[in-house]
């Protein structure tokens, strides 16, 4: 998700037929190993929102969260061996982690604001989500364990979808504090923020390249746009409209991201120039919200 959050939450709320048919390999294998470059997502193919894993090429579907709460927005832990999600379980929004394979489901947060958007630091040892338990939404990061949290951004305005950079220092997000929805930094203890996307629309959703010096974004024209670190070179990217949620591969050189250009929410890779684009889910619920085991 943030926009992300936004994203799937709009695709929570909207109409998603249950039933779910073929994809590359078998769907829902829970014997499936975990891989490095697995994707994991958020689908309605069972009637309600649960996480899913796939490997990188989209075999081995297989739902993790199984239950009848609305489960989403997952990222993986920097050692692959954990995933955060947003659920409402237990009434309403908190973060919650997981083992890889679904086991040892853990609730995070507990407060009677929605909590959501769960990020991981690079070491694993905090995560940063949003919050609205003082009245707006804002940044707020925690031990991965749930303790200590603490409030990164303090303003009348909406900030959303942390992302933390590769070596750990800062932290891009998403806040209409000037106006539009817009790509914002900040170091990671929530000193010097700093705007670095301007358009004529809104720009949502930041997810950092793996080596630190590019940010993928999604804008309101459902297109995927890139810049360097710094805010420059923006570029629109020559992929598909209607797309959302941009995360990188493993290696930098490919772009996974949910777009509605066949009707429904599905989940597709593209290379960092907008070409080479693969389908990897293919069915009649909503597939969202991605994320890549690194």
């Amino acid at each position: 998700m943030s926009y992300r959050s936004m994203i799937c939450t709009l695709i929570l709320v909207s109409v998603g037929v249950a039933s779910a048919f073929g994809c590359a390999g078998s769907a829902d294998d829970q014997s499936a190993p975990v891989r490095d470059g697995a994707i994991a997502f958020t689908s309605k193919r069972d009637g309600n929102y649960e996480v899913y894993v796939m490997d990188a090429d989209g075999a081995n579907q297989t739902d993790l969260t199984r239950n009848t709460a609305a489960d989403y927005d997952p990222l993986w832990s920097p050692d692959g061996s954990r995933i955060a999600f947003t659920s409402n379980r237990d009434g309403n929004f908190e973060i919650y982690v997981m083992d890889a394979d679904g086991k040892n489901q853990t609730r995070l947060t507990h407060t009677a604001a929605d909590e959501k958007g769960p990020a991981w630091s690079p070491d694993g040892e905090q995560i940063a989500y949003k919050s609205n338990r003082d009245g707006n939404f804002e940044i707020y990061v925690m031990d991965a364990d749930g303790s200590h949290s603490s409030r990164r951004t303090t303003t009348a305005a909406g900030d959303e979808n942390p992302a933390w950079s590769p070596n750990g220092k800062q932290i891009a997000f998403t806040s209409n504090r000037d106006g539009a929805f817009e790509i914002y930094v900040m170091d990671s203890d929530g000193s010097h923020p700093s705007r670095l996307a301007t358009a004529a629309v809104g720009s949502h959703n930041p997810a950092w390249s793996p080596d630190g010096s590019r940010i993928a974004f999604d804008d309101d024209d459902g297109r995927i746009r890139v810049m360097d670190a710094d805010g420059g070179s923006q570029v629109a990217l020559a992929g598909p409209n209607r797309s959302k949620g941009p995360g990188w591969s493993r290696d930098g050189k490919r772009i996974v991201f949910f777009s509605f250009q066949d009707g429904n929410a599905e989940i597709y890779t593209m290379d960092v120039r907008g070409h080479s684009q693969m389908r990897l889910t293919r069915n009649t619920g909503y597939d969202s919200c991605p994320d890549v085991r690194s």
